[in-house]
């Protein structure tokens, strides 16, 4: 027989008409609910503790899961009830009746203020105040925007957090009302992501760098949709990782195969050289992340301190690649482009290894290795 499930019961109170990213907004409270962990009820159970959520407000998932480790607290906005985590049948009833207009809270609760808390998120690698955010069913792209923006992560590379940000938010909200699943939206970008290869294999850089933005782009989406939907899924980050990490060392070995296509070959000794540094560089500085979040409990290297998250916006990671190949691209020369990638390379390769060293150094003299967003 099954053991009983430890996990707070997640009861909406209220109705509110207002759609949001496609969906009526009780349904997607529940879907995000439930990617949070919680048992969804339509009412709460005797001896059981819940969440309750009140319909006539939005928030951000951080504060959800907040709320859920924390029993018998209640988040308000203008002293509204808005999530409250109650341990006991009385104190639910209670304080479903406050959501709904009548009544007062219980006392023995604990107040915590929407429009005073700050909260760290390590998924999505910032800090911040979470948006809670009264739900106009007139209006909601106002609760839209606020959901998209609290999707995205804070420390990422220049082009992801600023150049399409406002793009990225159309296509989440169109994938979103055309009913496309997160790994649709991946899989779509994967086939952008192969074109792109192809392409720059043949020299053609500039329709290859088309496809390569389009993929690019639809990387950023797949992401936001899932957590705005509540759609998030272990295979679907498995699948939009797994992507991310394995295709970039392909799109520069095309890139240096087309050279000769395109008119600016290289000696293959000199291209093989170019490779060696970009790819291995690649290489070894995942495994430098990945060597950082082992020793340190599972933080990024990029988030310990403040000169890591400001250099994370230019570090040779693909999309910073991508612009510098394109800049060099626009004056005819992909030749170079290739080989300012491999010395931006070796540089960010140099900086991530002394910053390893660092840590590890103050590390073995005693001192804490914490994040500056904690």
């Amino acid at each position: 027989m099954a053991e009983p499930s430890t996990a707070p019961q997640f009861v909406t109170v209220g109705t509110n008409p207002a759609y949001l990213f496609g969906m009526d907004s009780a349904t997607r409270a529940r879907r995000i609910a439930a990617n949070a962990g919680l048992e969804i009820a339509d009412s709460p159970e005797a001896g059981r503790s819940a969440v309750l959520a009140n319909m006539a407000f939005a928030w951000d998932p951080a504060w959800l899961r907040e709320v859920a480790r924390r029993p018998n607290s209640v988040l308000t906005l203008g002293g509204a009830p808005v999530l409250a985590h109650t341990t006991d049948a009385a104190s639910a009833t209670a304080v479903g009746q406050v959501m709904i207009g009548a009544g007062a809270l219980p006392v023995g609760l604990e107040m915590i203020s929407a429009e005073d808390g700050e909260l760290s998120d390590s998924q999505l690698r910032k800090r911040e105040r979470p948006f809670v955010l009264p739900l106009d069913p007139e209006d909601p792209g106002i609760v839209e925007r606020a959901a998209y923006d609290g999707a995205y992560k804070g420390v990422t590379d220049a082009l992801t957090l600023y150049l399409w940000r406002k793009p990225a938010f159309y296509l989440t909200r169109w994938a979103a009302e055309m009913g496309m699943s997160p790994n649709l939206v991946t899989l779509i970008g994967a086939v952008f992501c192969v074109l792109a290869f192809f392409l720059f294999w043949e020299g053609r850089y500039w329709l290859g760098t088309l496809s390569g933005f389009a993929f690019m782009v639809l990387d950023t989406v797949d992401g936001k949709l899932a957590r705005c939907t509540g759609a998030s899924s272990k295979w679907g980050n498995v699948f939009d990782h797994g992507i991310d990490l394995i295709h970039p060392p392909f799109w520069w070995w095309a890139w240096a195969h087309g050279l000769e296509g395109y008119g600016t070959p290289l000696e293959p000794v000199y291209v093989v050289m170019l490779m060696w540094a970009i790819i291995g560089g690649y290489v070894v500085q995942r495994l430098i992340e990945g060597m950082f979040m082992r020793r340190f409990g599972g933080m990024h290297i990029h988030v310990w301190q403040t000169i890591d998250s400001q250099f994370r916006l230019i570090t040779a990671r693909r999309n910073p690649n991508m612009v510098i190949l394109v800049a060099a691209l626009l004056f005819g020369r992909p030749d170079v482009g290739l080989e300012l990638v491999a010395l931006w390379t070796i540089v960010s390769l140099i900086f991530h290894a002394v910053r390893l060293a660092q840590a590890n150094a103050l590390h073995d003299r005693g001192g804490k290795i914490v994040s500056w967003l904690a």
